[in-house]
């Protein structure tokens, strides 16, 4: 059995059959400083109940997996140390170990999908490491996108990994991967890059039929929207780009490894950046929540017409 806690705001959202947007906590552990990360969690929830939808942020915490936190509950698992980073590979044991973790994409897929979510936002996935073919250092997001049914927002792969590794795999997946409102893939901190996507959609409602599409074709796995950072916030990829060689020869001489790698260059481009990296992290987190509850609204309003439509005689 799975020890299960919903939060009194999702317990009431999904009774009632309203929109919910799935949120990841990993964000909150090992993506920023404390109190910031946990301003940040709550302005990213705000975000979404303004649009219309209610937010989740998912989390085990002393082997209970939380789907909604309370305002308690985030405020000390901000403040938490050594909480572990959970993933496909992990989830279960944290679980069955009454151990305390927070979710990363993948886990945040496996939850969201388990209670019935079908839209979840963060800040970008994780992919394919670059040196990967001398590592193979290779995130768990992309085969959890290729099985999972729940539509990704993000804005694009992370910029520390290999872009065009990680849209080949995705290819090979068989993973959708839609630039929201653009013709190119989305690089994280920077709205543009050289790469084409290969699918364009242009609004919530486009996205959400295909969503749709997909379950009703019975073909397994996620979509991945990705949703370009707003221009005032980027940082400009001509200018990212010495800074990231630079956090990943880092990285090299310290040999940091495994699960360790994206914490560690995340942190460095925080510095090289005089901090640039982390607001415009923040925001382009809070605008791909604002077009997960849009999108989340639109798949709800479609199957409550289902539900409510009278069919035709025979």
């Amino acid at each position: 059995m799975i020890a299960l806690a919903h939060s009194p705001e999702v317990a009431e959202a999904l009774d009632q059959n309203r929109p919910v947007v799935a949120l990841e906590s990993t964000i909150i552990t090992h993506g920023m400083p404390y109190p910031q990360n946990v301003a940040t969690a709550r302005a990213v929830e705000t975000d979404i109940r303004d649009q219309g939808a209610v937010p989740a942020t998912i989390a085990v915490l002393d082997g209970t997996l939380h789907i909604g936190l309370t305002d308690d509950q985030l405020d000390t698992l901000g403040q938490a140390k050594g909480v572990a980073k959970l993933s496909r590979a992990d989830f279960a044991a944290c679980l069955a170990s009454g151990g305390t973790g927070a979710t990363t994409v993948a886990a945040t897929m496996i939850a969201a999908r388990l209670v019935g979510i079908h839209v979840f936002a963060t800040g970008g996935i994780g992919g394919v490491h670059r040196g990967a073919e001398t590592t193979f250092d290779i995130s768990a997001d992309l085969h959890e996108l290729a099985q999972t049914a729940v539509t990704v927002v993000a804005a694009g792969p992370k910029a520390i990994l290999d872009t065009a590794k990680t849209l080949e795999v995705l290819e090979t997946l068989g993973v959708p991967v839609i630039a929201y409102g653009q013709d190119e893939v989305p690089a994280f901190w920077s709205a543009r890059s050289p790469f084409p996507a290969p699918l364009r959609m242009d609004t919530p409602a486009e996205i959400a039929r295909a969503h749709l599409m997909r379950a009703a074709l019975g073909v397994p796995g996620g979509q991945l929207i990705a949703n370009p950072v707003p221009l005032p916030d980027e940082i400009a990829a001509e200018t990212l780009a010495p800074i990231i060689a630079q956090a990943q020869s880092d990285a090299d001489i310290q040999e940091i490894a495994g699960k360790a790698v994206t914490p560690f260059l995340l942190q460095r481009i925080f510095d090289l950046t005089d901090g640039r990296s982390l607001a415009a992290n923040i925001a382009l987190v809070r605008n791909n929540a604002r077009l997960a509850a849009q999108i989340a609204i639109a798949i709800n309003d479609s199957l409550q017409s289902r539900r409510t439509s009278t069919p035709e005689p025979l």
